[in-house]
């Protein structure tokens, strides 16, 4: 019998079994992905649901609580099943295709007063949890809680803001609300990440945080509604064998609400240039930047040059803000720079300050798009999620991208629901609050960060010398601490994923390397076709491949010890020549004492060679790969 047919029939069985469960409300509901390696098994006991998760026979999350209305009994009133097994198109991404294959459990719940429904779902590399209810007689409040019972010898990982990440961390030594996504090295070996997607969809709640409790990791969020209608964001848990395929695992893009816009013609991802570290830099004839209209003409001459499609103008553009009006620095002529875009085929993207007055939300994206803008940075609106929810709605209405900067909300799967929500700053970006920026936090922060969705984090420096010896106006606060080469700056540019790539240098600084510079310019920003990250060690070297057609950017970093890593070229078709350009470390660079010293050469490949990236201290090492 074909092994497709046996699995189909098996899985029809066992929804025979589940529907004969209700009668019996203390039964377990068993549930399996398609592959049938990931197992859930749901239990009622002492009014409470309760789920196990395995996954290849290994038990990976013991007996957890699963609630919505803990002060009310239930019976389960019935139990349905489905199977799904769809592809869709992303507007942008790290993939042109996403394959949405799941089987799913829905259990319906009878509270004395109201009815609730919670979903399963269980994926080849994942599992979530949502529930859904249509309005309550008795109350308006639920607390949606989901626990996370872990092997007490497992170790956790999970953002900090600005600053490294924490971990590796046993479960008993934290002591603070811990952010999401938490990344889990689990007692297996395999590894884990908890987190939420289409918070989108649920009106009333706050952001995931997650809490500890006797060595338990759980969530719990209380919300309140005025009819009792109450739909909850996904918990989701990612499972994956190598920790890099934490970052570009679908299963939260898959759970997100599809696509709200009916026009996406307009959204389109890509890399701009940006004014705001390049404030104080004095370039080769002598000019000196600054917020002015010559500065402005410049960075607009370089990006239509060289293929950028956007420039970003950041603060102090304005002096003032009002209701209903902007004053513009009187140093900048801002019609005439956004004419002389036009004229050059290059967009503009503006910063807008919450602290420095209020426009009126509803009025300030219409008044973006009138100036001509076709994108706005927003600064400091802090973790309210009715805001940025009703923030990223309003500038698609205006036709204009949104960057979130300053502690931003992780809508997670937000990209796909409103794709132009191009980017936020979940994480530290490049020398923000002028701290010093280390290796070993950006290899951090690609494989945990990153986990969430889309970052900003402006890479990209190739000034790195006088950044670092205080040459700008908003270089580090204390000199001689940024640890990078060039060669790892241009590869973060690749292995962040982004739909808005941001570079922070000079364009002088980029003349000066621009055979270097090739490997960022040429890169086909959020128009991936496939992402695979090839190596990934938390703290140690990550190494990202991406595919556009049939060229492929690799790119590869280390931790301030080096690493050489083996790049085996699989993925390429066989029978065929491939150029290559390497742009790598030179025998003497050093993060510390030589960043600026990079080689550029050339060769030919074939698929299944294997390519030694070596890396120095801090370094880096990139690949442009395409057919001869």
């Amino acid at each position: 019998m074909n092994i497709r047919k046996l699995v189909r029939i098996l899985f029809l069985m066992a929804s025979v079994i589940i529907q004969g469960c209700i009668e019996k409300p203390d039964s377990a509901i068993f549930l399996n992905s398609p592959d049938g390696k990931v197992s859930l098994e749901l239990n009622s006991e002492s009014g409470a649901l309760k789920y196990r998760l395995s996954w290849q026979g290994e038990l990976m999350l013991d007996s957890s609580v699963l609630s919505l209305l803990p002060d009310h009994q239930f019976t389960v009133k019935s139990i349905s099943t489905r199977s799904v097994n769809e592809t869709w198109k992303p507007v942008w991404g790290q993939f042109s295709s996403i394959k949405d294959q799941y089987n799913e459990t829905i259990v319906t719940l009878d509270f004395k007063g109201g009815e609730a429904r919670l979903l399963c779902r269980a994926y080849n590399n994942g599992v979530a949890f949502r529930f859904e209810t249509g309005g309550h007689q008795t109350t308006n409040k639920a607390i949606y809680r989901c626990d996370f019972n872990l092997p007490s010898d497992s170790e956790i990982y999970y953002p900090s803001g600005e600053k490294e990440p924490i971990g590796p961390i046993a479960i008993g030594d934290v002591t603070e609300k811990v952010k999401l996504p938490v990344v889990v090295e689990h007692s297996s070996g395999k590894h884990m990440s908890l987190l939420e997607s289409d918070l989108y969809s649920a009106p009333g709640f706050k952001v995931m945080d997650f809490q500890i409790n006797q060595d338990l990791l759980y969530s719990s969020n209380q919300v309140e509604t005025a009819t009792g209608q109450i739909v909850t964001p996904w918990r989701v848990v990612l499972l994956e064998e190598n920790i890099g395929e934490l970052v570009t695992n679908t299963v939260p893009l898959n759970l997100a609400a599809p696509n709200q816009l009916e026009d996406v013609s307009w959204i389109k991802p890509g890399k701009t240039l940006w004014d705001w570290r390049v404030h104080g830099y004095v370039a080769p004839d002598g000019f000196k930047y600054g917020i002015n209209t010559e500065s402005y003409l410049r960075f607009i001459d370089f990006a239509a040059e060289n293929g950028i499609e956007y420039f970003l103008i950041d603060d102090a553009w304005y002096t003032q803000v009002s209701e209903g009006k902007i004053t513009h620095s009187d140093k900048l002529d801002l019609p005439k720079v956004n004419q002389y875009a036009k004229q050059k085929g290059v967009d503009l993207i503006l910063y807008y300050d919450r602290r420095h007055g209020s426009y009126g939300d509803k009025a300030l994206f219409d008044h973006y798009q009138d100036l001509g803008m076709k994108g706005i940075k927003y600064g400091f609106m802090n973790d309210n999620v009715p805001f940025t929810r009703s923030a990223i709605e309003l500038s698609a209405k205006s036709k204009l991208l949104i960057d979130f900067h300053d502690g931003p909300v992780p809508f997670t799967g937000i990209s796909r629901t409103l794709p132009n929500a191009i980017t936020r700053e979940y994480c530290h970006a490049q020398q923000d609050s002028r701290r010093a920026f280390t290796p070993e936090t950006f290899i951090k922060m690609a494989l945990i960060n990153a986990v969430q969705g889309p970052l900003d984090m402006n890479n990209g420096n190739f000034d790195i010398t006088g950044i670092d010896a205080g040459k700008r106006r908003k270089g580090p606060k204390e000199v001689n601490t940024y640890l990078s080469t060039v060669a790892a700056e241009a590869a973060r540019t690749l292995i962040i994923h982004s739909g808005l790539v941001c570079l922070p240098d000079a364009p002088e600084a980029y003349e000066a390397k621009s055979d270097l510079f090739e490997f960022i310019q040429k890169q086909p920003v959020g128009k991936w076709d496939e992402s695979i990250v090839l190596h990934g060690k938390i703290g140690e070297y990550i190494s990202t491949a991406r595919r556009q057609g049939e060229q492929w950017f690799i790119g590869s970093v280390a931790s301030q010890v080096g690493a050489t890593l083996d790049i085996q070229l699989d993925f390429l078709k066989p029978g065929k020549e491939y150029k290559v350009t390497y742009y790598e470390d030179a025998e003497k660079t050093h993060c510390d004492t030589n960043p600026e010293a990079y080689r550029i050469r050339k060769g030919i490949l074939k698929k299944g060679e294997i390519i030694k990236a070596v890396m120095a201290p801090g370094g880096g090492h990139c690949m442009w790969v395409r057919p001869k």
